[in-house]
């Protein structure tokens, strides 16, 4: 497949753009957003038949410009595979869209041994982010958007019991997840400080999805058929993401959280440079990030090379 066929306008003509978790719900719609406006897109996703039907309703939506790229974000193995994959194919990525993310009431575990609702909500994109990141610092000017939650604000990061191994909740696991997402945003927007890329997360909105219902807790069961009376399209719930991605005046602004396409404050414990540096360390050894590629990420400066 080629990119040469462009559109004549619009705001994110030659732009490239990979995002994850884009086969349905907010990510499918960010993508159909982005595509009406130009932009040049990949998604990734799971499930081949989900990934094509979403393909084809995005081409026929524009006449998209579209790769596909088949991985479980779940599984650490297969992040690196898919990002072998997408650094051949893509010669620029403008704009990296983490929203892939899951909701499990139970203790899962992935084929890493790793809690599931960590490995896939932080884990994925963490990784996923640093393998791409020198593709990333090749444009002018590029975004690394995160999709979190207001759950952060009730999150902590419990670095005892990361994985839930002592004492599980769904609700707990999750909230600590996207509390990770906004302090990996933070962190990264200073280590890149200097660099072209931007980092900034987000809340979408309560959003009607068929997110969580792999695995839903008993609470979702009940109340989630009366609450999407009241929920936001996914549509609307993409707006944000839309809005991160492709906004001018918003090429250099870094480590932000934003709801309704607004800034907002996040949570206390997201603005803690000690613990969002102690996740770093913790994620990297977790993913298995080689001391040379860290150091290449983050090269010490003078003062501590003497």
């Amino acid at each position: 497949m080629t990119w040469a066929m462009e559109p004549v306008s619009g705001p994110m003509v030659g732009k490239s753009v990979l995002i994850t978790g884009a086969t349905s719900g907010i990510g499918r719609a960010t993508a159909l957003g982005l595509a009406r406006m130009g932009a040049n897109l990949a998604i990734i996703g799971r499930d081949r038949v989900r990934i094509e039907d979403a393909a084809r309703e995005i081409r026929n939506a524009d006449g998209a410009r579209l790769e596909l790229f088949i991985s479980d974000l779940s599984s650490l193995a297969e992040v690196r595979d898919v990002a072998d994959e997408v650094l051949p194919t893509l010669p620029r990525i403008h704009v990296l869209i983490n929203n892939v993310g899951g909701y499990f009431d139970t203790r899962h575990l992935t084929a890493d041994g790793l809690e599931r609702t960590f490995a896939l909500n932080h884990l994925a994109p963490f990784l996923l982010t640093n393998l791409l990141l020198e593709r990333l610092k090749q444009n002018a000017s590029a975004r690394v958007v995160t999709v979190s939650s207001n759950a952060q604000a009730t999150g902590r990061i419990d670095f005892s019991d990361l994985q839930g191994e002592r004492s599980y909740s769904g609700a707990r696991a999750y909230s600590q997840s996207k509390l990770a997402n906004v302090l990996f945003s933070y962190e990264l927007a200073r280590r890149l400080k200097g660099t072209p890329v931007t980092a900034n997360a987000l809340h979408p909105g309560l959003v009607s999805t068929s997110f969580g219902a792999e695995d839903p807790a008993t609470v979702q069961k009940i109340f989630i058929p009366f609450l999407r009376l009241f929920m936001k399209s996914p549509i609307r719930g993409a707006a944000t993401s839309i809005h991160l991605a492709s906004a001018p005046e918003l090429e250099q602004v870094t480590g932000r959280y934003f709801a309704n396409s607004h800034p907002k404050k996040s949570s206390e414990q997201s603005y803690d440079r000690a613990v969002a540096v102690r996740l770093w360390q913790v994620s990297a050894d977790l993913v298995g990030l080689s001391v040379a590629s860290h150091r290449q990420l983050h090269p010490r400066s003078k003062e501590q090379q003497l």
